[in-house]
């Protein structure tokens, strides 16, 4: 039997146990490929509908094969030098009840 590890390191980005989260659809358009050839979104990337910012992916999603199911951050507080991405101040704007500390 072959088996491989990989060490995989995310950095929590939740500022507090409160937070509000609704499942959305995360599109693979405009997504690249890493060096394993996976379609990767990283968890606490900005998702937008209609290009208004709407909150914030929780989690890593994979949509390598397809678009996929994400739980989308809607309210809370977030570190916002942990987020994967700097965040725009429209996107901030947009995101209301996400208090970014």
């Amino acid at each position: 039997m072959y088996v491989t590890s990989k060490k995989v390191e995310q950095p929590q980005f939740l500022k507090s146990a409160k937070f509000q989260n609704f499942t959305k659809q995360m599109d693979d358009t405009g997504v690249s490929a890493n060096e394993e050839g996976k379609k990767i979104v990283p968890a606490g990337t900005v998702y937008k509908e209609n290009e208004k910012a709407i909150g914030l992916t929780f989690h890593d999603v994979d949509v390598t094969y397809g678009p996929q199911p994400v739980a989308v951050m809607v309210e809370g507080y977030v570190i916002e030098e942990r987020l994967p991405a700097t965040v725009e101040e429209a996107d901030k704007t947009a995101m209301a009840k996400i208090t970014f500390m």
